[in-house]
Order: structure tokens, then sequence, then C-alpha cells
């Protein structure tokens, strides 16, 4: 089944964004337990089900097969920007202050969901800042992370990663990645009651590209070759492939929302081949396609239909309503969220709400390198004026004339720059 530009809308987007708008989502049903498993640098072209041809994903191709694909989620550029974006609901342009931190008045889903009585983790890529005290401020309740109190080599375990306050000994050649799926593993069986909820911002497949433990030869952790990425994607693979073992094993398949997706576009020393020929160079850091749009894969059995495809735009704003929805928690009237709730396209009883989507981005904050735009299904609009047709220049060479336009095109045009006039008040582009 797929949810193309023919269905109906239902609710008006602006309604949907309310802060507060709807009803909990099951009532007095015991709430699903839910695990978001997000890859490092993974883009839309490296996952079989999405047409690549490049990479091994078996596991993530089953769980498209047996639930819904989205074809057009899109992340902020670069790591640190959809962390937070992705965490609160809150497009950059409010909260987001400077690259490797989140504020810490932030309120995140985290915080909603152990509200609502759910045991909460964090397991893999912290890279926000703070120190060891500062995770369970952010609503988790155990932890198991690199990058939280300084960057170190990802890849090894031994005095590089920190679990629940104590920064864990390891054993010399341990793969870092394979540590924090043995942590959600082990949530996983503990909380096995639930509700829980399990936050897995993977590690793999970001540079720098090693051996993995199944490389041929085994890992040489400080062997560093591009040719490696294939073999990290499989892994990554691999990891998801034992979360949803644990779940079947544990009789929990049926009872935990499972979402996928990546932070942003692939880096850009690799080229990826779809199966229609196509070759896609990594964006990463890039506000084109393929420095935001990432996989999106739901899985739920018995609740969210097998084989959906959904083409309508989702963004990482939107990840903290459905959350909530999900749970049954209802914010604040007064909370400001972004975001649109998903939940009845997960269920596949209509297509997503939301008719375009925004984007404030720039690195470190700079007033001076912020990139802002805001697309819809076919064109995407600059505050500096480029427009650009999507289907017909993917890599934004091109930006339409405003004098040649035709009156579809200036339509569009203008319900962009209304969105981003809406946004320009919290921080003026200069």
């Amino acid at each position: 089944m797929r949810f193309g530009n023919h269905f109906k809308l239902l609710i008006p987007l602006g309604a949907a964004m309310l802060p507060g708008f709807g009803p909990s989502a099951w009532g007095q049903t015991p709430p699903p337990n839910i695990v978001l498993i997000m890859a490092d640098d993974l883009g839309y072209e490296c996952i079989g089900a999405n047409g690549g041809a490049s990479y091994t994903t078996p596991h993530l191709d089953r769980l498209a097969a047996g639930g819904l694909r989205f074809t057009q989620c899109h992340s902020q550029p670069l790591c640190t920007p959809s962390r937070v974006q992705i965490m609160t609901g809150q497009y950059n342009v409010r909260n987001y202050t400077h690259f490797g931190h989140i504020d810490p008045s932030q309120r995140t889903f985290a915080h909603d969901l152990r509200d609502r009585g759910y045991a909460t983790a964090i397991s893999g890529k912290w890279q926000l800042g703070g120190d060891r005290q500062a995770i369970g401020r952010f609503g988790f309740d155990e932890y198991c992370l690199w990058w939280l109190e300084k960057k170190s080599w990802r890849y090894g375990s031994v005095g590089e990663l920190i679990r629940n306050g104590d920064v864990l000994p390891g054993s010399r050649g341990e793969y870092g990645p394979d540590v924090v799926n043995r942590f959600v593993l082990d949530f996983i069986e503990r909380h096995r009651t639930g509700p829980f909820f399990v936050y897995y911002p993977m590690m793999l497949p970001h540079a720098p590209f090693v051996p993995t433990p199944l490389s041929q030869g085994g890992a040489e952790p400080r062997e560093q070759d591009p040719q490696y990425f294939a073999d990290m994607v499989s892994y990554m693979d691999l990891l998801v492939g034992r979360v949803v073992e644990k779940l079947e094993a544990l009789g929990l398949r049926e009872k935990t929302l499972l979402i996928f997706t990546g932070d942003n576009g692939t880096n850009s020393d690799v080229r990826s081949a779809l199966v229609d020929g196509t070759v896609v160079q990594g964006g990463k850091g890039r506000t084109t396609g393929a420095g935001t749009r990432v996989p999106l894969i739901v899985s739920w059995p018995g609740t969210v239909p097998a084989g959906l495809v959904s083409e309508r735009l989702v963004d990482f704003s939107d990840f903290v309503p459905t959350l909530q929805a999900a749970a049954g928690y209802v914010p604040s009237r007064d909370r400001v969220l972004d975001g649109v709730d998903l939940m009845p396209v997960f269920k596949g009883e209509r297509p997503t709400t939301r008719q375009w989507s925004y984007c404030w981005y720039a690195k470190e904050g700079e007033e001076d390198k912020i990139s802002v735009f805001a697309r819809d299904a076919r064109f995407k609009l600059y505050a500096d004026g480029r427009f650009i047709d999507l289907p017909r220049d993917s890599l934004e060479m091109r930006p339409l004339p405003v004098s040649s336009m035709e009156a579809g095109a200036m339509e569009s045009r203008r319900r962009l720059q209304a969105v981003i006039d809406r946004f320009a008040p919290l921080r003026p582009v200069r």
C-alpha cells in the first residue's frame, strides 16, 4: 500500500501542530514499548529496501517489508543539529546553540515517556556535552555512551565508554558498537515487563572507516580505508537484527514500536549505487537532499500494516509528538512543538498532514553562516531567494528564475516564503 498525493488531508497542518492537540492515542490500553534506533551518517540510499545496491542490509529490508517505509524523511544536515531536533521536537531556530551541545533547559522525549511510567535508556553516541549527571537530567534512567565527557576512539572500548556513571574498563580489542548493543539488549531483558523506551543512537557507520569484527582478516582498529564502509553498514544492520531477535525471543515484538532512521546524509567520501544505476555522492553537512534525506522504517507487527510506503514529507521535529501519542502523553498547551503526530500514518489510517518542512542550519550557530530553507513535496525555497524544482534538480545547481515561473510554482514559492517568514523573527538571517 502506497501513500501518495491522492490521499486527502483530514486535519489542517496548523491544528495538528498546536501544542497539546488531540487526545491520548491508546486510552486505557497498555502503551507500547518503544525502541528508536538512529544510525550515524547513513543516508537514504544506503538501505536495500530504498533501492540501494551497494550494501547488504537484510534485517532492515525485512523490517521495511513487514512495516512502513518512508521515502521523504529529512533530518538536519549534521549530527548535533539532528540530535537536538529529534530529542526536543523543535526546529533548530528555537533552541540550537553550537556543535556538540544541547541546552540543559531542554525537555526531551525521554522526560515525556518517563513521566508516563516508562523505564528510559540511551545507548550509543551522545556528543551533546555535559557530564555523567547530565544524562539523567535529560530524562534517561540508564545509559551507556561514547563521547559523553570527551571525544575518544569510537570503535574501541577500553576507557572510552561510560555506563551509568562508571567508565567501562573493557577488553583490549573489544568493539565499541558491540558493547553499547549489549547494553540495549540487557536493558530490554531487565525491563521486559515494560513499558520501556530505548533511544539507541548508533556509533556506526560514521568515519573513520575501519574493519568490523566480521571484516576479512578481523578488526584492526587503526586501519582506515573507505572500502570498509560497506562492512560497517552490514555490521550496523546486524546490530539492528540483534535487537529484533531479542524482542522476538522475549515475546515482545507485537508490544514494541520499533523505529529506525539516520541522523544525516552519508559521508561525502562515499559514493553509493542504486539499483537503477544512479550513483549518489554522500552529502553530509550539505543542505541538499543528499545531506538531509535519511531512511525511516517503522515496525510494529499487528499495529503497523505490512508493506506500507509513504511518500509524504516527514522531518525530525515529528518524532516527539509521535512518541508522545504512542505513549499516551499529552503535553501542556503552552509547550511549543513543531512536529506532527505520525501515529495515524503508522496505523495506515491516513498519510501525514505535513505539507512543508523547515530547516534552520548553522553548525556553530554563527549568524553569518546560517542556511534557512522551506520545502514541500516538489519545491525548495532558500531564504536567500534560491528556488529549486527538486525532481528536476536534485543537486540544486539550477535555481528557477522568478521571471519564468509557472503559476503553480509561483504559488508554492509564496507558501514557502510564508513559512520562512513565520520563523524569521526567532533568529533573523543576516
